[in-house]
């Protein structure tokens, strides 16, 4: 393998703005810093828990694991690529890659659906949580079978990108685009399918699974989230209140994570990745004029997600805030 210089045309035209390219640095930087805060700051808390650990930062720490992959193995070398360095793989090496890059990909799309599920789950719950002073350390084992089926089943989705991918070279050209793997080839790797038909059949099969189920189950979970918070809200003015109690007691933090870590992650995620679906499935049936254009929007809105994430999250979670806060008052005091 050798680095050849000349990138694609879609990467042209992000390197000949330098607009285009500064803000594309500046989201890989984003999402690697940003990601990588979360799981060291949410992951240390969990360290140095006596007891149960909370659940939704068990989650988090899932979710930014996921998305800081994606960042390193994808978004960080199509960022190098584009600043003129391209570098071809042999064909095993592209069964890997390829294999790997969808994989991390769905993973981190059901990850993110994962923590708006469990939002839901724990507003329908009308008593407190149980929580034991001398039970079993760690995350409940219902919360470890959740993360073992998101990672199994999605490596098991990506055995074709194991399969049906070959390597090209720097006159290669995609013929296929999925949302979950690749906008354009990288490292000289493209799909390989045996026919047209069944590329399309995979290409749909992921637009499904991985991209229309998710952002409508988001949805669900979301809107049930918000009617479950207002039945409360109307109940506490007119429920008895030592029936009432532990459901009051629990709301006002409740709602806060609800409004943040799940509507706010809603609103991206359907954002960022109904820009991309649309974008490639323009591609993949459509070839129009504004293709080129369209890449570079969905090139864009890969990234949006991963990088903008951990400030949503920061947002509600009282352990980031201070943590930042921290960061930017030594800051300012070094320099004042």
């Amino acid at each position: 393998m050798a680095p050849v210089r000349k990138p694609s045309s879609v990467s042209q035209s992000i390197s000949s703005s330098p607009f285009y390219f500064a803000l594309y640095i500046i989201l890989v930087l984003l999402g690697n810093l940003g990601n990588t805060t979360v799981i060291a700051v949410v992951g240390e808390s969990l360290l140095r828990e006596t007891g149960a650990v909370r659940s939704s930062d068990v989650i988090l720490v899932n979710m930014a694991i996921s998305n800081l992959l994606v960042s390193l193995v994808r978004n960080t070398v199509v960022m190098v690529s584009d600043l003129g360095v391209e570098v071809f793989l042999s064909r095993d090496m592209c069964h890997v890659m390829m294999g790997i890059w969808v994989w991390l990909r769905s993973a981190n799309v059901w990850s993110t659906f994962f923590l708006s599920a469990f939002h839901f789950q724990t507003l329908r719950r009308v008593a407190p949580p149980v929580i034991t002073l001398h039970g079993p350390r760690g995350p409940p084992s219902s919360l470890i079978v959740g993360f073992a089926l998101v990672w199994s089943l999605n490596l098991i989705y990506a055995i074709p990108a194991f399969i049906f991918s070959k390597n090209g070279d720097e006159n290669s050209t995609e013929t296929l685009m999925l949302v979950s793997s690749t906008t354009r080839p990288l490292m000289g790797c493209i799909w390989d399918f045996p026919s047209p038909y069944s590329g399309l059949a995979f290409a749909t099969s992921s637009m499904v699974i991985h991209e229309s189920i998710p952002i409508c189950l988001m949805n669900i979970t979301n809107l049930g989230s918000l009617l479950t918070l207002y039945a409360h809200g109307h109940s506490r003015n007119t429920a008895n209140k030592s029936q009432d109690a532990p459901v009051v007691t629990r709301i006002p933090a409740e709602r806060r994570a609800a409004k943040v870590s799940d509507f706010d992650l809603n609103i991206l995620f359907i954002s960022s990745w109904g820009t991309n679906v649309i974008s490639v499935n323009y591609f993949n049936y459509n070839r129009g004029s504004s293709t080129e254009f369209l890449l570079i929007v969905a090139r864009f809105a890969n990234m949006s997600f991963i990088a903008f994430s951990p400030i949503v999250l920061a947002v509600g979670h009282r352990k980031l805030r201070a943590f930042i806060k921290a960061v930017l008052l030594r800051m300012i005091s070094l320099f004042a």
